[in-house]
C-alpha cells in the first residue's frame, strides 16, 4: 500500500538517488533544472510516496516566474514527478500529481501551474494544456508542444521562464 508524505519529512540524500534512479545522473542538464535554479521546492506542494517504508516516489513543485520587459509573473513548476523505475506503471506518479494538485487548490496556488511533460497525459488525466505557452521562452532546450500549463492566471503572452526573483524595495 503507498502512502503519501510531506517530502520534507524524507531524507533528501534518498530523494535525490531516487531522481538519479528515475532520470539519470545527466538530469542536472535539463531545461527544468535552469528553469527552477537554486531555489527551494514549495513544501506544501511536494510529497513523497512511501511503500512499506521504503521511498518509490516523489514530486516536487517550485516557485518560479514568466519573465518580460517589465515584471515578472509568479507561476508555479510542478515536477519533477519520479517513481522508482520498478514501480513505474503502478499509478503513483498519478497519486502524487493528485495529491499536489488537491494541495495546491487548498493553498490558493492552483492558478498559474506549469510543467515540461506529455501533452496526452497531463492533458488527460490533470487538464495542462500548451493553449497559452506558445510564446513562452526557455533557458535550454523544450520541445513547445510539451511546454503546459492549467489555471486560470496562466499568461498567454512573452517571456522567459525562469527562478521567481524576490524584489525588495530600496529606500
Amino acid at each position: 500500500m503507498i502512502t503519501l508524505v510531506p517530502l520534507d519529512s524524507i531524507d533528501s540524500t534518498a530523494v535525490e538517488f531516487l531522481l538519479d534512479r528515475a532520470f539519470g545522473p545527466d538530469r542536472f542538464a535539463r531545461t527544468a533544472y535552469t528553469i527552477r535554479g537554486a531555489g527551494k521546492a514549495i513544501a506544501a506542494l511536494s510529497f513523497a510516496a512511501i511503500e512499506d517504508g521504503v521511498l518509490v516516489g516523489s514530486i516536487q513543485c517550485w516557485p518560479i516566474a514568466l519573465v518580460d520587459d517589465t515584471r515578472q509573473i509568479p507561476l508555479v513548476m510542478v515536477g519533477p514527478v519520479a517513481v522508482e523505475p520498478t514501480h513505474q506503471g503502478d499509478g503513483i506518479g498519478r497519486q502524487l500529481m493528485a495529491r499536489a494538485l488537491d494541495a495546491a487548490a487548498a493553498t490558493g496556488l492552483e492558478d498559474a501551474l506549469m510543467l515540461i511533460g506529455d501533452p496526452d497525459y497531463y492533458g488527460r488525466f490533470f487538464g495542462f494544456t500548451a493553449a497559452r505557452t506558445a510564446r513562452w521562452n526557455a533557458p535550454g532546450p523544450v520541445e513547445r508542444h510539451r511546454l503546459l500549463a492549467r489555471g486560470d492566471a496562466v499568461p498567454d503572452g512573452t517571456g522567459m521562464l525562469g527562478p521567481r526573483v524576490l524584489v525588495t524595495a530600496s529606500v
